[in-house]
């Protein structure tokens, strides 16, 4: 094995996602038919390997139902400024003895955690 290579990040409408996630500075790295109707969407943060997917497909995952994949910040208080002037649903920050830490939601209630520490 050498890296996580696509999360799927299972939403309710997918153009509503990728105009979020593309709003906070993620690019489309994929978008291409299926079949049967479906979108492959695949996204993710410029330079950087693992990237998403926005699926509808997977029956076992309901939107909003993914939580606590975390995404490295060098400077936590800009992005988090940055996130809110963009109107993204984000708790302030929490310090802690191993890191600072603030949690933000797509608009199906997804959650991520920017991560600032060693």
């Amino acid at each position: 094995m050498k890296f996580l290579e696509v999360i799927s990040v299972p939403v309710s409408n997918q153009e509503v996602s990728k105009q979020f996630y593309l709003t906070i500075g993620f690019e489309v790295i994929i978008e291409a038919p299926m079949g049967d109707g479906n979108t492959w969407i695949q996204l993710g943060i410029p330079g950087q390997v693992t990237s998403i997917s926005l699926v509808t497909w997977f029956t076992q995952m309901q939107p909003g139902g993914l939580a606590g994949v975390v995404i490295k910040t060098e400077d936590i208080e800009k992005d988090v400024a940055e996130l809110k002037a963009k109107g993204v649903n984000i708790k302030d920050i929490d310090p802690t003895p191993w890191g600072k830490f603030a949690t933000f939601y797509d608009p199906d209630g997804n959650s991520f955690v920017l991560r600032e520490g060693e």
